[in-house]
């Protein structure tokens, strides 16, 4: 995934990609332009629907 920021993000730091949230795990610095950062994001639960067993769906 590419993000174009003007700011680095720094370890540890809370960041949004997409409407998911996650933590920076790491920086490297590649070259003038590229930089590479490793997002740990957190998982999405979804929720079921509860449907009694005696209703039928309709």
């Amino acid at each position: 995934m590419s993000k174009l920021t003007t700011t680095l993000p720094t370890e540890n730091e809370n960041i949004n990609l997409k409407g998911r949230k996650g933590t920076v795990l790491s920086v490297e610095k590649l070259d003038d332009k590229h930089i590479n950062v490793h997002v740990a994001l957190e998982k999405v639960i979804k929720k079921s629907a509860v449907l009694e067993p005696n209703k039928k769906r309709k």
